[in-house]
């Protein structure tokens, strides 16, 4: 890959529109996009912008406005053009095409943004976050993917890492002066600096649960005996009938999902067909499939029928299995029909008429974010990001470890010097050619 050329590549989304607008970098980008508009660009300075005609020799292929942006001015850093055009797949082709005959390369995907990132706009974690933003489908993945590009986890590594640096220089100091048996650290003193540094890191690697799932969605199985009303709780969670309603039991024969945002979160809601002895065969698949969606939830609502005797006591005994199996997973007994017959277990509700719905939220709300502030703490949900954490995690553990045992200084430096290096793959400033095409490949191709 030449960072050196010229590239193109539509930046809108593929498909007919009211507007679509065509990026333009490298050293040549106003040489090329002038050479087809319909005049040159009077005032040639940056940020400005520029309505005319774009053709391919006599032929007229389309009103423009373009928007030129300096050399590191631009999202890229380069010099570069913005081709606003109408919407049309035929149009945004053939000046796709002209843009390739007079010069410029179409890009590879990321291309925009690794340029951006060579070019010191932004670090790695950064121009990772551009893709996170793209594809946010929530409140909460849009707010922590934003606070990721704007820096904020930049900022808190950079914090880090400058500690563990003044660590490390302290006691590779140490090591020049070893023959005159010098000690310039406090072994207190640089105890108590790994043991705040790892237990920053720990909390960083732990909110990746939690921002993982946010960034995916939170699968919930909703499971129960047939005829407890696990349909009826799926609708009235989503305000809507979608599933079908019945008395007569085993009507939910196949699992049914769909999404709910909660406090910006996204959850999967799945119904699951009720799972019962005996069911005949199609009833049966149904439940085979509930048990598979169990499996793959996060959330698992058990539901009781407080109307049918011993319903309570049965369902209690499943969640104690699950809570067995699946040690991961929060399980919940949930006590439906409480308008008929109230009861003090788990949380009582009347999916019929819609009593206590808000407690149950507000408990899968609390079961996602379990205990970490999502308006004021850096959530991690990069597994990427997540994996070097753990690392810096166990160099850290082994540098804590040779400090409490007195650890000649240079193994510690060497374990320090590795945190360092872990710390350092997350912003780019330590990364591979690799490391950056498996990084940049996965974005698109405008982007």
């Amino acid at each position: 890959m030449n960072h050196q050329d010229t590239i193109c590549a539509l930046a809108t989304a593929n498909g007919v529109g009211a507007i679509s607008v065509i990026r333009v970098s490298g050293p040549k980008s106003w040489e090329i996009v002038e050479s087809i508009f319909s005049k040159s660009f009077q005032v040639k300075s940056s940020h400005t912008a520029h309505f005319g005609t774009i053709s391919d020799g006599e032929k007229l292929i389309d009103e423009v406005l373009i928007t030129i942006f300096a050399e590191g001015k631009s999202f890229t850093g380069e010099e570069s053009a913005e081709i606003t055009c109408h919407g049309s797949p035929y149009i945004q082709q053939q000046i796709i095409q002209l843009l390739s005959k007079n010069g410029c390369r179409m890009a590879n995907p990321g291309e925009f943004t690794q340029r951006a990132f060579l070019n010191g706009k932004m670090d790695l974690s950064q121009a990772e976050a551009v893709a996170d933003l793209i594809a946010a489908q929530s409140r909460s993945a849009h707010e922590i993917a934003l606070k990721q590009l704007r820096g904020g986890f930049s900022s808190e590594l950079k914090d880090l890492r400058e500690k563990l640096i003044h660590f490390a220089s302290l006691v590779e100091l140490e090591l020049d002066f070893a023959e005159e048996d010098v000690e310039f650290a406090d072994r207190t003193e640089l105890k108590a600096l790994v043991k705040n540094v790892l237990g920053y890191v720990k909390r960083l690697a732990d909110s990746f649960e939690l921002g993982n799932v946010i960034k995916e969605g939170v699968p919930v199985a909703i499971v129960g005996a047939p005829n407890t009303g696990k349909s009826t709780l799926l609708n009235q969670l989503l305000g809507d009938d979608r599933a079908i309603v019945s008395s007569i039991a085993g009507t939910t024969r196949d699992v049914i999902e769909e999404t709910l945002n909660i406090e910006g979160i996204v959850f999967r809601l799945i119904d699951t067909a009720g799972i019962r002895e005996g069911a005949e065969e199609i009833e049966a698949m149904g439940i085979v499939r509930s048990k598979e969606k169990i499996d793959q939830a996060r959330l698992v609502l058990c539901l009781a029928d407080a109307s049918v005797e011993n319903s309570i006591s049965e369902v209690k005994s499943w969640v104690s299995d699950l809570e067995a199996t699946y040690p991961n997973k929060r399980i919940q007994l949930i006590v439906n029909k409480s308008d008929l017959h109230a009861s003090n277990e788990g949380i009582a509700i009347s999916a019929k008429h819609g009593e206590n719905m808000e407690v149950l939220k507000s408990w899968m709300v609390g079961s996602v974010t379990q205990g970490f502030d999502m308006a004021n703490e850096t959530i991690v949900s990069n597994a990427r990001h997540y994996e070097a954490l753990v690392k810096t995690g166990d160099a850290l553990e082994k540098a804590l470890h040779g400090l409490e045992t007195n650890i000649t200084a240079d193994w510690v430096a060497m374990d320090i010097r590795q945190a360092m290096y872990e710390l350092g793959s997350i912003t780019g400033d330590i990364s591979t050619d690799d490391l950056l095409g498996n990084i940049f490949s996965k974005f698109c191709i405008g982007k």
